[in-house]
């Protein structure tokens, strides 16, 4: 038995533990990181080394597990074998090390022979491949489970719809990692920049980002690429090492590591690892370290895996790039979805052969966190991170002339008054007329879940906002047909289509119009919940958040977000000069008795009779809420044929399963509440 442990151990492993944990929730799952890798990995290492020094290992430990959960934005996909993440190795020593420990657990004194190549800094994806088509591609989320994003590496032009050559398997899982270019990642930014959106912190997340938007079209925008250095499951063939399936994937014309090199004993790993390094900077892409792999297979079987990570591999990390400056100046940056985001512009310096000039510093948080004040004289990282982050701050170099940056009360675009939510990291500017979301707003509301105006989609408001036709989406409804035909791609039947949807849109529902000017927290879901609530747009002016607060399915973030925007005297202003002859289907009050799905939540799979869309209106127009998401709090799993995953799932937790016809009798109990459409 060990002895006692120290109570102040115990405390450190645990802030560790929680530390990490919050930090590998903005990685994985929010995509938002507030620290440099080499920041996770020292603090991943130094928790390592005292669970096994003490024997003290928390069940939420990061050690214990290998990634992070999957996003509830996609269906989830089961990996057939783990897709595990990779030891570190931070020096030459450790490198050596590793040689050492698979020689002993080998039993042997042989040289072994390894593949070394680049670590591409992106996402990890699982191709998957049945009789040599595309069947599916998932991310690896946490390792066990990801989430389906098929449709959106369908996009990338180097992703094999069909695997070419005579050495077709049955089925094979393909592994690799999707990556921006760093031009590509420089333009991507540079044009965000220009729209006002927040900047991506790296290219990783940027081809993170782009691979997990809901919409494919999106992703095509993005210049994606992909690297194939590994295989799951497989049937059908059978490989005997890493470089025999390397020459399979380039044969069968899968893209494949910038750099693969076969070499036998340590020394020769050595000038491989320095190879990759000295010509880091000649890569497109961006790599923090190169990938060390047993190349024999039976051994790897042998060696077998840890609970987080195989014993047959480590990623060797290059040293990060470090510099010292000043920062000049600290502001704020209003991204398209009202957050303000602080960054600092520093005295130029050089840095890994960049030369850098601003930051960003996240949120007021990490500027409290680091005591990080303007006149500052700062070290700055760039590992991995295109976009550099401020690493510390030399206090020792203080003058006493350094001054805090406050969070702003004021919208550095528009001047309105900000927000911050109590729990909440991000300030906001809730303001209609911010000229930094005014697009995005417009859009939005055009869209089909909001307004439904045919003939606005994201080009032509991008048209009518450049030519100062719409600043605001309230001047949809004060464009000309004269105006429209004076425009590219505007004839007299598209312009006079346009003209007809804009009048149409003017007799659109209440939940609509409450879900197309985009206030913060409500969704379609809460917008159907208000129509419920309040018979009138005027009925929401000056509204407070107790009062939303009394409708049971709303919380405090959304009571008071909802409060905000309706006490703000210019959205009041803009919303009574639309002229809108909204209506209001869904008020509750105006139906007897109670609604029959009233509290349900219900979940759809399969194919029904009736569209996806068709039977989610139903279902809402019924009381009950349509989710797209199962977990334990769904009520039913509405089956139809040939049911995806979520059926194992409802199974797994319990979920009761009905049928599309059952679901129109549980309606039909109540027949004076009956809407079927």
């Amino acid at each position: 038995m060990p002895d006692k442990i120290p109570e102040e151990i115990k405390k450190k492993i645990e802030k560790l533990v929680k530390d990490l944990n919050y930090h590998s929730y903005r990685y994985y799952v929010l995509d938002s990181p507030v620290i440099s890798d080499e920041e996770y990995d020292r603090l991943y290492r130094h928790l390592k080394e005292l669970e096994e020094k003490h024997n003290y290992v928390l069940p939420d430990s990061p050690t214990q597990r290998v990634g992070a959960s999957a996003l509830e934005k996609f269906e989830k996909v089961k990996h057939t074998e783990p897709m595990l993440s990779l030891d570190n190795a931070f020096s030459h020593d450790q490198v050596r090390e590793f040689d050492k420990r698979i020689k002993r657990l080998l039993g042997t004194e042989n040289e072994i022979e390894y593949i070394v190549e680049p670590k591409y800094d992106g996402l990890a994806i699982e191709l998957t491949y049945k009789n040599g088509l595309l069947f599916r591609a998932s991310t690896r989320g946490d390792g066990y489970e990801g989430e389906d994003v098929t449709q959106n590496i369908r996009t990338i032009k180097s992703v094999p719809l069909k695997i070419e050559g005579s050495k077709i398997p049955g089925e094979i899982d393909i592994r690799g990692e999707v990556y921006l270019d760093l031009d590509e990642f420089e333009k991507l930014n540079k044009q965000r920049e220009k729209n006002t959106e927040p900047l991506f912190a790296n290219p990783r997340n940027a081809a993170a980002g782009s691979v997990r938007q809901l919409d494919p079209s999106v992703t095509t925008t993005r210049k994606l690429y992909l690297a194939c250095y590994g295989i799951g499951a497989v049937k059908g063939l059978n490989f005997k090492s890493q470089s025999e399936l390397i020459k399979w994937l380039e044969e069968s014309r899968f893209p494949t590591p910038a750099r693969v090199k076969l070499v036998r004993g340590i020394d020769n790993v050595m000038d491989a690892i320095r190879d990759i390094e000295e010509k880091r900077g000649d890569f497109s892409f961006e790599t923090d370290g190169a990938v060390i792999k047993v190349n024999d297979f039976a051994l790897q079987q042998k060696l077998g895996v840890k609970t987080r990570e195989p014993r047959w591999a480590t990623a060797y990390k290059f040293q990060a790039h470090q510099g010292t400056t000043k920062i000049r100046e600290i502001h704020g940056s209003v991204g398209r979805t009202g957050v303000i985001t602080p960054f600092a512009v520093f005295e130029p310096v050089r840095i890994g052969g960049v030369t850098v000039s601003r930051s960003t510093l996240h949120n007021w948080d990490e500027i409290e966190r680091k005591d990080i004040k303007v006149g500052d004289t700062v070290v700055v990282e760039r590992a991995g991170d295109v976009i550099p982050h401020v690493i510390m701050v030399i206090k020792e170099k203080r003058t006493g002339k350094e001054r805090n940056f406050p969070i702003p009360e004021r919208c550095p675009a528009c001047g309105s008054k900000v927000v911050r939510e109590e729990g909440e990291v991000a300030v906001r500017c809730v303001s209609l007329h911010c000229p930094a979301q005014v697009q995005e707003k417009i859009a939005h509301f055009a869209s089909r879940g909001g307004m439904d105006i045919e003939g606005l989609g994201e080009k032509n408001v991008e048209l009518l906002y450049s030519r100062g036709l719409i600043k605001h989406f309230e001047d949809i409804y004060k464009l000309k047909k004269e105006e429209l035909l004076e425009l590219p791609r505007f004839a007299e039947k598209s312009a006079q289509n346009l003209i007809e949807a804009i009048e149409k849109s003017k007799q659109a529902t209440l939940s609509k119009f409450l879900f197309a000017i985009g206030i913060l927290h409500v969704g379609e879901y809460a917008a159907k919940v208000l129509a419920r609530n309040f018979r009138r747009l005027e009925d929401l002016y000056e509204v407070t958040p107790e009062r939303i607060m009394q409708i049971k399915q709303m919380g405090e973030k959304i009571a008071s977000s909802l409060s905000a925007f309706f006490n703000d005297e210019k959205n009041i202003k803009t919303l009574k000069s639309l002229g809108l002859k909204l209506n209001n289907p869904d008020f509750a009050f105006e139906k007897k008795g109670e609604m029959p799905l009233e509290g349900l939540t219900f979940v759809i799979t399969g194919t029904l009779p009736k569209s996806r869309k068709e039977v989610e209106d139903l279902i809402e127009a019924n009381g009950g809420h349509a989710s797209s998401a199962i977990s334990a709090s769904t009520s039913y799993l509405v089956v139809g044929e040939e049911p995806g995953l979520k059926l194992d799932k409802a199974k797994s937790l319990g979920v009761k399963t009905i049928s599309y016809n059952e679901l129109l009798k549980m309606i039909e109990k109540k027949p004076s509440n009956l809407r079927l459409f």
